[in-house]
């Protein structure tokens, strides 16, 4: 996968071997900043805007005030884009903590610069796991209790998704009292009887952007909606179940642990939802229906 060399820091440009932090940086010491990652089709952005309100939604729920505006970041992405000449599928990936300063638990008094960058990558899409869906484990949901907060404190995700890895499954269902809330970077949903269920939009999941735009195809579609937790033990009655992400897009899922979801193929249902979010994102080439 390619790095592309410019990077974007602070509000200027420099080559990405020339960024560079001091060690007392926050963000490395305690977690103590926010991310997004943003989808790149045909070198165009895609939902950009809602992750950068996403961005400053997390910030100010850690306190963290970014020296931008909206407008300008939105500018300042756009332009980085250009100044790497990226044209084909990727991502860009932007960060900010609460900057370099003495190592304390509490936030500096004195005032202190926030660090921020973004860089892209490119990134083909899985056209072969689109197709044909994916394995999934389920594992208890160890996370806090903002999970709404898109933080740096990635810890308990990274071991659920090593572990899902290590049983060569793609994602792990994540689960409180057998409740499903989310998988370890996407957002779950289960199709029963026409209907899409999916945990409710609380502090407990990740409001995702894909999620959101899913919720919009489905009402275009007619396809209703339920904003309900579902159990582990709905899982064997499903007719369809489905992750949605950035990078996963809208991921069929056709067994979870060593259950099959119905015929063990993607459904109807996500198959209208996947054609609807390619024509969204303005997906002309490598699209699903040529590959199924």
């Amino acid at each position: 996968m390619a790095v592309y060399p410019i990077v974007l820091s602070q509000k200027s440009f420099a080559h990405k071997d020339k960024l560079t932090y001091p060690f007392e940086e926050r963000g490395l010491q305690f977690g103590d900043g926010v991310y997004e990652v943003i989808r790149i089709y045909n070198g165009k952005t895609h939902l950009l805007q809602e992750h950068v309100e996403r961005l400053f939604t997390s910030a100010e729920a850690i306190k963290l005030s970014l020296d931008y505006s909206l407008e300008e970041m939105i500018s300042l992405l756009e332009k980085l884009i250009t100044e790497n000449n990226m044209t084909v599928d990727g991502k860009i990936y932007l960060q900010a903590s609460r900057g370099s300063v003495t190592r304390d638990h509490v936030f500096p008094e004195e005032s202190v610069e926030p660090n921020f960058y973004a860089y892209i990558e490119d990134l083909p899409r899985n056209l072969k796991y689109l197709q044909k869906g994916v394995s999934v484990i389920t594992t208890e949901d160890i996370r806090w209790d903002l999970c709404y907060i898109k933080s740096l404190n990635l810890l308990p995700n990274v071991l659920a998704k090593q572990a899902a890895k290590e049983q060569g499954c793609f994602e792990a269902i994540l689960h409180k009292d057998r409740r499903v809330t989310e998988a370890s970077s996407s957002n779950v949903f289960l199709i029963r009887d026409g209907s899409i269920y999916t945990h409710p939009a609380t502090n407990g999941i990740l409001r995702g952007c894909v999620r959101m735009k899913v919720f919009e195809i489905a009402k275009k579609l007619n396809i209703p909606i339920v904003e309900e937790a579902f159990s582990l033990d709905d899982i064997p009655s499903a007719d369809e179940m489905f992750l949605t992400s950035t990078t996963a897009e809208v991921m069929p899922i056709v067994k979870v642990d060593e259950g099959q979801v119905k015929d063990g193929k993607p459904g109807p249902i996500t198959r209208q939802l996947q054609a609807a979010y390619e024509e969204d994102a303005h997906i002309t080439i490598n699209k699903i229906a040529e590959t199924v």
